[in-house]
This record gives structure tokens, C-alpha cells and sequence, in this order.
């Protein structure tokens, strides 16, 4: 009898201590809602235990749901919930205990989250930050939901703001002195603010673009080594615009005509071919800038060549067709008995396309006058040739 009752007073003993087992841990749970106020379900949801190692980790079922039980009364977690493998939303400093503090009629902890208002709240943490970033003021309110890092972060992106926007208004500055110098005709003032500019930001294409025409502007009024050095410092600027936009038409030409100023031929005609490659549709204009330095060069045969290829790119580039006629002027013939003149093939060609397309531009009057020394047997009246068509006759003078 008396070991029954050892044994019965045993089995209370392992009963309350059961019950005291069951008394020293806790369990927290909570639902997660989608985007779409929808229960989430394969939410990862993580605990990160604060006050010593240990992290664990569950998913919701289909209800959105989540349960992880026996965790130690006391212990501190942070509590994320994870969606399609990023961080949606986050519960710090969360409690295992007995019963929710802010609902005590629940045995559980609840920790819930709903994706609709964690997408709102992390926008307004955004818009926050990038205020705090520009203004370079963290209210209290953010500062509480920012670590240190975050702070720093701020502090610093606020800081590079302020330097930045102060350099932008040297930069600018810098600049716009530089275009006003140059169109006043004042290049060492031109060049003095563009090289400023170029310290300051040396990514700017503008500002070496403007460099290298103050440059071969200033030249125009230099001979001697002043000219060679300034036409060779443009080219030096050109080719920094070229480094940043080497894809860039307008920039091969002008370069080219630089090279050209510099004599340096050959290559010049390789950037005018380049920026005729790069911009099809300009492709006349580059090949008559060429012609036209070659011109003002005395290489003329050469000239005449990047006219023609002006025409084949432009049909209707009638100032090409003026050059041309120009060219084939000097190629006449002339009867030293007689005195007649018989003009190069093309050379009347040329220039009566030159007044089909511009009756009234600048070169008329001048290819007007050549045609007619050309023996007077040519018609110069023309008219509007979008106008319509209608019959001319050939008069001789």
C-alpha cells in the first residue's frame, strides 16, 4: 500500500511538472494579406532572436496563416516576413509570452502583416528619406525608424548634394560666360572661361565643343606657331568631345575642318566621311564643308571631288553644283587666234543646275555672268523649279 501511494503521489509530481513545462513557453502567430488584401500564402516568415544566437523560420498556409510554438518566454525577436524572396515589411523587439500584451485574451503573441499598408508605409519612408537627403534635416520621427547607417547615409548623400549643386552653379556659370565671350568676338576670354568649365566637370560635351571653336576662332588672327598652336589645342579639345560621343556627326565635322586648318588633309577627309556615315541624311553638307576648306587651301582637283560626292549624297545641293561649275570655269579652253572659249565638259551643266535649283541664291548673278562669258549661247532665265512646267527657248545674245 505504500508503494501505490509512492506511485500515485509520483505520477501528481510529473503532472505539475508538465503543467509548469507547458507554462514556460510561448508561441507567436499571426496572417499576412497580399497586395491585394488577399490571404498570402509560402509567406516566409523569420525570427531573428536579439538577446542571444538563434533565428528561425516557418511559412503561412493557405489561409495566410502562421504558428511557431515553443519559444522561450522572454526571448526577443525581430520578426520579418518575407515575399517572393524579399523583404516586405519587418516587426521589431516582439516578445515571446504568455499572452499579447495588447490583446490580453489571447494565450499567443500576434504579429500580423498586411502588404497593402507596408507598401504604403514604405513609400512614405521613402518619400522621407529622399526629403531628408535633399533638405539634409532627418525629422524625429524618421530618425527612429532609420538605423545609424541609414543616418550616415543620409548626411552624406545631403552633403554631396549641396557640393554638387554648388559645382553645377560654377559649371554653369563658367559656361555661359564662355558662349558670351565667344560671340563677342573675345576668344582668350572664350578660352580662359571654357577651360574653366572643363575643370570643373570634364564630361561635358558642350563645354569641349565650345573650347575647340574658341580655339580655331582665335587662330584666324594668329600666323606663325600662335596659329599652328591654337588650331592644334582645338583639335586636342575635339578630340575629348570625340572620347565622350564618338558617335556624333556634327563633331567629326568640325574636327575635320580643324584637321584641315591644320593641313592635315588626309585625315580631315576620313572625319568628314565619318560624319557622312554617321548622319546619312547630312551627308551633303559634310562633303561640301570639305570641298570648302580644300578650296581655301588651293587643293583644288581635290575640291572638286568632295563637291561631287556632295551631289551623290544631295541631288539638290545647289551650292555643290555652283562650286563644280566654278571648277570646270577654270578648265576652259580658249582659241588664242579667235579668242573663243570652249568651255570643260560639264562646266555649263553644272552651273545651269545650280540657278534650276536656286534661281534666286547667292551665287545667281555670279553664275549668270560666268555662263554668258562662256559664249552667250546660254539661257539664264530660270524660275521657281517647284513651280509648274512650262516651255523655254534658247535665246543667244
Amino acid at each position: 500500500m505504500k508503494f501505490r501511494n509512492v506511485a500515485v503521489g509520483c505520477a501528481g509530481s510529473l503532472l505539475l511538472a508538465f503543467t509548469a513545462l507547458a507554462q514556460t513557453t510561448a508561441r507567436i502567430e499571426g496572417t499576412v494579406l497580399g497586395i491585394d488584401g488577399k490571404p498570402l500564402q509560402n509567406a516566409q516568415i523569420l525570427f531573428h532572436r536579439t538577446d542571444m544566437k538563434g533565428d528561425l523560420k516557418t511559412k503561412t498556409d493557405k489561409k495566410g496563416h502562421y504558428i511557431y510554438m515553443g519559444l522561450p518566454v522572454g526571448a526577443m525577436y525581430d520578426i520579418s516576413c518575407e515575399v517572393d524572396g524579399k523583404k516586405a515589411d519587418e516587426r521589431q523587439h516582439v516578445r515571446a509570452s504568455l499572452s499579447d500584451p495588447n490583446n490580453p485574451n489571447s494565450n499567443a503573441v500576434l504579429v500580423d502583416f498586411d502588404m497593402r499598408k507596408s507598401a504604403a508605409a514604405q513609400a512614405e519612408q521613402t518619400r522621407a528619406v529622399n526629403e531628408a537627403a535633399t533638405t539634409g534635416k532627418i525629422s524625429d520621427e524618421l530618425a527612429r525608424k532609420l538605423s545609424p547607417e541609414q543616418k550616415a547615409a543620409i548626411e552624406k548623400a545631403a552633403k554631396e548634394r549641396e557640393g554638387a549643386l554648388k559645382k553645377n552653379a560654377e559649371l554653369n556659370n563658367a559656361f555661359n560666360a564662355g558662349v558670351t565671350a565667344l560671340e563677342a568676338k573675345q576668344f582668350d576670354q572664350a578660352i580662359a572661361s571654357f577651360q574653366k568649365a572643363s575643370e570643373l566637370d570634364p564630361k561635358q560635351i558642350a563645354v569641349w565643343n565650345g573650347l575647340a571653336d574658341a580655339y580655331i576662332q582665335n587662330a584666324k588672327g594668329k600666323t606663325g606657331a600662335d596659329f599652328d598652336a591654337n588650331v592644334q589645342k582645338s583639335i586636342e579639345a575635339y578630340n575629348k568631345a570625340l572620347e565622350l560621343k564618338p558617335d556624333d556627326a556634327g563633331i567629326h565635322n568640325n574636327y575635320g575642318r580643324a584637321l584641315a586648318e591644320a593641313k592635315k588633309f588626309n585625315e580631315a577627309t576620313a572625319e568628314m566621311a565619318k560624319a557622312a556615315q554617321l548622319d546619312p541624311p547630312g551627308a551633303g553638307k559634310y562633303y561640301y564643308n570639305l570641298g570648302a576648306i580644300l578650296v581655301n587651301t588651293n587643293q583644288s582637283d581635290q575640291a572638286a571631288e568632295a563637291f561631287k560626292k556632295a551631289i551623290e549624297a544631295d541631288p539638290k545641293y545647289a551650292e555643290a553644283y555652283y562650286q563644280l561649275g566654278v571648277y570646270y570655269v577654270g578648265k576652259a579652253q580658249v582659241d588664242t587666234a579667235t579668242g573663243k572659249v570652249t568651255p570643260a565638259p560639264g562646266t555649263v551643266e553644272y552651273l545651269q543646275k545650280y540657278l534650276e535649283l536656286a534661281p534666286t541664291g547667292q551665287f545667281a548673278d555670279s553664275a549668270k555672268g560666268l555662263l554668258a562669258g562662256l559664249g552667250g549661247t546660254v539661257d539664264t532665265r530660270y524660275s521657281n523649279p517647284n513651280a509648274p512646267a512650262k516651255k523655254t527657248t534658247t535665246k543667244k545674245k
